[in-house]
């Protein structure tokens, strides 16, 4: 399987780095990634791992301005794209098909491919035209997978509360995981 990982400028990139980490852990998965600026500025404010150290991570990385790079291209054969965590900026953009950038360029790629995207946005509350464009790309397939963890696990710490998001987005591809304790009534 392989996986486009895209970090963009929303709070949470903590999620994409446990998407991350996770995804180049699993056995037959090759995980390429592009981190957008503001996903650069986020990581440096928010965890304690570098851009470098995350970069170092994946199979394969991507310039985000680098929009002649093979995820721009249908023929790179992706099976899926995360976006995560995914801006509202970046989910308006593709809801509209601007590809202004290589995560764009390739979430309109992965679309028309009709393969699958996922996209976790992490904001509150949410306005109108982002609850329009959300419901607009899920009628085009899109997975939205918000970042709004559930609480019947027992999360006793914030790393099991980023451990609920990123086993839901491995779920959604397909990967076997136990990262948080599933609902058995």
């Amino acid at each position: 399987m392989k996986i486009l990982l895209a970090i963009t400028g929303a709070s949470g990139v903590i999620y994409g780095e446990k998407v991350l980490k996770e995804l180049a852990k699993t056995r037959g998965v090759r995980v390429e990634l592009v981190i957008s600026p503001s996903g650069k500025e986020l990581i440096e404010e928010e965890i304690d791992t570098s851009v470098d150290e995350l970069l170092s991570i994946a199979d394969q990385t991507f310039d985000p301005s680098d929009m002649a790079a093979p995820p721009s291209s249908g023929s790179s054969l992706y099976d899926a794209m995360v976006i995560v965590p995914c801006s509202m900026s970046t989910l308006s953009k593709i809801s509209c098909g601007i590809a202004d950038n290589l995560i764009t360029r390739s979430a309109s790629v992965i679309l028309k491919e009709k393969r699958q995207l996922i996209l976790v946005p992490r904001e509150t509350p949410l306005s109108t035209i982002s609850l329009k464009n959300m419901y607009n790309l899920s009628q085009d397939g899109v997975v939205i997978l918000p970042a709004a963890p559930g609480f019947y696990s027992e999360q006793d710490e914030v790393k099991d509360l980023v451990n609920f998001i990123a086993g839901k987005v491995l779920d959604s591809l397909g990967i076997k995981n136990d990262l948080y304790k599933r609902w058995l009534p």
